[in-house]
């Protein structure tokens, strides 16, 4: 017996997966780094990001026609935009290697990566989990999780950036990567922020 579909909840989930699969993406790149292929990953990641933004906007217009929503028509709408904010400062870290002619990938960067991904993942198991929110006894604890997440990635990004700039001698350098890791801490902010709007969601529907 096929799933009964959620409104709104299952367009989370295939946004959310988009926003994984742009973590991945980055994650991968940045791992098997290759300034050469940066024109091409650029183009692919823009594929990925095209999706999230058909999908945002074909539930936009849905959202538009119905009068009856699961959740606050406000909520639906921050929602949407704080999943398409993720995908969007994933793919800014790309364009901003290729603008920046980046030609190699410090661990910090390697291991920013990797956080952005895990915080995706985690949000990705908490959106499966947002239909139920009225009785789920995980999503409390994935929010925590993901919070944590968050924290570590402000860990790093403060060791990282003050080493930048306590023993990088090239200036251009400093600057470039700095901003690279303004956009990287943006990324698990993003992901924060929608954990923050699933719970405020829960605490107005309870």
């Amino acid at each position: 017996m096929a799933k009964k579909k959620a409104p709104y909840f299952d367009d989370f989930v295939e946004m959310m997966e988009v926003s994984i699969q742009a973590a991945g993406f980055l994650q991968a790149t940045l791992l098997d780094f290759d300034p050469v292929e940066l024109e091409e990953k650029c183009e692919e990641m823009h594929e990925i990001e095209n999706k999230g933004d058909y999908l945002k906007h074909e539930m936009m217009n849905r959202l538009l026609k119905e009068f009856i929503t699961p959740i606050d028509r406000e909520d639906i709408v921050a929602m949407a935009g704080g999943l398409d904010d993720i995908t969007d400062k994933i793919e800014d870290v790309l364009l901003r290697l290729r603008m920046y002619n980046i030609t190699e990938i410090p661990e910090a960067a390697k291991t920013y990566a990797d956080i952005i991904a895990r915080a995706c993942e985690k949000l990705g198991e908490a959106m499966k989990e947002f239909s139920n929110f009225r009785k789920s006894t995980t999503l409390q604890g994935l929010i925590i999780e993901i919070n944590s997440i968050e924290e570590e990635g402000d860990r790093l990004y403060v060791e990282t950036v003050s080493g930048l700039f306590r023993e990088e001698k090239n200036p251009i350098a400093i600057t470039a990567w700095s901003k690279l890791f303004d956009l990287m801490e943006d990324c698990c902010d993003c992901c924060e922020h929608v954990a923050d709007v699933i719970e405020v969601t829960m605490m107005k529907n309870s």
